[in-house]
């Protein structure tokens, strides 16, 4: 029987989710068996010069992962985020930090996320100059083509491409959060991909206590972990999160 996480002793929290936190909600990973997308496509569609060269390809690439999360909800792996930060105390911090685009953890009713690659319901305006703001859209407008009302320059969806960086004020709010917190749990992420990979190096040296939730070994930063636990993100945090240990 595995312990809880007595997370009534902590004063600053910071979770950091990735794609396997979806799983359990039927939504394939993006690369790999199974996946939307094979790497070759990836490199083909997924970078900023393709958004460059061919924008309405790229966009036409994206938009079956808008359709695919029409089907999909959050499952009692992103419920029980949303639980616990619903239950902590007023004087205890909590921030989600997710890799992922699908929107989930908000739909599970996450309240204080930051969407680190941004978010796939999200549309804005490719030219960086144009002053049109990012706006809420689950339409996948696969008829034709999407352009900005302002300039006229074609929409994109609201997601970080490969060869992009993470934008200012979501790097700014995540430094801020690991540095300051006492607990830090990543679930569901390789934990290989930079920056995020150093997150939990950063959230050790400021003295959390910090624990991995993943479905499988292999990650090359597993040491920097006090605790492991392996096995579906959906299974454990719905029991890990369950309350004070007696």
């Amino acid at each position: 029987m595995r312990g809880k996480i007595d997370w009534q002793n902590y004063r600053s929290i910071v979770v950091l989710t990735g794609a396997g936190i979806s799983a359990g909600s039927g939504l394939p990973t993006f690369r790999g068996p199974g996946g939307l997308w094979s790497d070759a496509k990836i490199l083909e569609f997924g970078t900023v010069d393709a958004l460059r060269e061919r924008p309405f390809e790229v966009w036409r690439f994206f938009a079956p992962l808008r359709e695919k999360l029409k089907s999909v909800q959050p499952n009692p792996g992103h419920l029980a985020l949303a639980t616990l930060e619903a239950d902590l105390q007023p004087e205890q911090g909590f921030t989600l930090i997710t890799q992922n685009v699908d929107g989930l953890h908000q739909r599970a009713g996450s309240k204080n996320v930051i969407e680190y690659h941004g978010g796939i319901y999200r549309t804005r305006c490719s030219n960086r100059s144009c002053f049109f703001e990012p706006f809420e859209d689950f339409d996948a407008h696969l008829e034709e083509p999407q352009v900005c009302p302002f300039c006229g320059d074609p929409l994109r969806f609201d997601i970080v491409l490969f060869g992009e960086l993470i934008p200012m004020d979501a790097q700014r709010l995540a430094k801020q959060a690991i540095r300051k917190c006492d607990l830090f749990l990543a679930v569901g992420t390789s934990g290989t991909v930079f920056p995020a990979a150093d997150f939990v190096v950063t959230a050790r040296s400021h003295g959390a206590h910090t624990i991995l939730i993943n479905l499988e070994e292999g990650q090359s930063n597993v040491t920097s972990f006090n605790e492991v636990y392996f096995g579906p993100a959906e299974t454990l945090l719905p029991e890990l999160l369950a309350g004070k240990t007696d």
